[in-house]
């Protein structure tokens, strides 16, 4: 039996009933269509995907499900089940013109996906229910906006194009809930393999399936239990400052930064804050290459090494982790059988992953329960299949 402390993915079939017995609950009809999304933990590369780098998720086994049917009203009607209970939301169809961001704050990741969506959308009904973690650092937003987004498809007849679909997706989360993310969530949500991670290059949109099949290597998250909002200053600031350091460079992205132009700009004085932002993003860049090409050939030790170079940089040059996380990664540190621990995600908060031996795993959650300050949650990282149309 899993202890109180380890996050169990419900399942999609138990997911789709849920959702199911509370549509009709709810609406006095049978849902028509339903679709999944899952959430995803980022192996390495932190805050350059908006920087045009490269990342290298994979899709966790932990799903949104929404079901749905159109309601033949001009309105769209949505009950959410997420982390703190049920919530609803009424807000018009985009062809009244009227569609636009505010409160409930949770419902502009729904509506952003409805305003930019290309097919003609009329008035539906939908349930939305989930066991990703929320705030935790791995991507509960995309689910809920890739899921809906599939949903709608299954409703309209309509198909788009996977890269297109992510692009629409970002452009919602940037618009509704006013979030400057970059494109990885969104893309990984909808593009993920089992059993491989995902190397996107943010630049070009194209993308590479890395198997993982390390039979005795485990992908272990520990959800530090801290919260983040990253729709707060600290986010966009970080790309606001990666941007700046762009512009001095004349590039249109830090894509195309070496070591030697950073230290140009730290010789030139420029802001402090700017330098080390680029800094970390010019590595991580590097590092994350590395580390695809690693995977391929099976030299944990090496991805390890640059898990812990990239918590250093995202702590140190981008500060964006937190005591909680540090703490984590360090307690790993000790433990052996751990290749490597770092913070994923946009930080403030969150998860740190953790590549572990199988043999080590009780060892490792058995010391950070009892030296860890805070109370975590483990989930294991399944590389798993991403967003889909499910029968009903």
């Amino acid at each position: 039996m899993p202890a109180p402390t380890d996050a169990v993915s419900a399942g999609e079939a138990a997911l789709l009933r849920k959702a199911s017995d509370i549509f009709v609950a709810t609406f006095k009809r049978s849902p028509t269509a339903a679709a999944a999304a899952p959430g995803r933990v980022n192996l390495i590369g932190d805050h350059v995907d908006y920087c045009e780098g490269f990342v290298l998720p994979v899709a966790l086994p932990f799903l949104t499900v929404v079901v749905g049917a159109n309601n033949d009203t001009s309105s769209c009607r949505v009950v959410s089940m997420l982390d703190s209970g049920r919530k609803e939301a009424t807000f018009p169809t985009p062809s009244s013109g009227q569609l636009k961001p505010g409160e409930p704050a949770w419902a502009n990741y729904v509506k952003g996906v409805v305003a930019n969506f290309p097919g003609a959308v009329k008035g539906f009904d939908a349930v939305i229910v989930s066991d990703l973690p929320m705030g935790a650092g791995l991507s509960s937003s995309a689910s809920v906006e890739v899921a809906t987004y599939t949903l709608l498809e299954a409703l309209t007849g309509t198909n788009t194009d996977p890269v297109k679909k992510a692009q629409l997706w970002q452009k919602a989360e940037h618009e509704f809930p006013g979030m400057p993310c970059g494109i990885m969530d969104q893309y990984v949500v909808t593009m993920a393999k089992k059993d491989h991670a995902l190397f996107i290059d943010c630049r070009s949109l194209e993308n590479t399936q890395v198997p993982i099949t390390n039979g005795d290597t485990v992908i272990l998250v520990i959800n530090s239990n801290v919260k983040h909002q990253l729709t707060g200053s600290e986010y966009p600031q970080r790309r606001a400052q990666c941007q700046k350091a762009a512009e001095l460079l004349g590039f249109p992205s830090l894509r195309n930064a070496t070591r030697e132009l950073v230290e140009d700009l730290r010789r030139k004085k420029c802001d402090v804050d700017v330098v080390k932002r680029a800094q970390h993003v010019v590595e991580e860049i590097r590092r994350t290459e590395e580390c695809a090409k690693s995977l391929r050939v099976g030299d944990l030790e090496h991805v390890g090494k640059l898990f812990y170079e990239s918590h250093e940089t995202l702590r140190n040059l981008m500060e964006v982790s937190c005591p909680e996380l540090d703490q984590l990664v360090a307690i790993a540190k000790t433990v052996q059988g751990v290749y490597g621990a770092r913070m994923t995600g946009g930080g403030f908060g969150g998860s740190a992953v953790v590549l572990v031996k199988n043999a080590a795993v009780e060892q490792l959650k058995s010391r950070i329960l009892s030296e860890y300050k805070g109370k975590p949650t483990f989930l294991v990282a399944v590389p798993s299949d991403g967003a889909r149309k499910l029968n009903i």
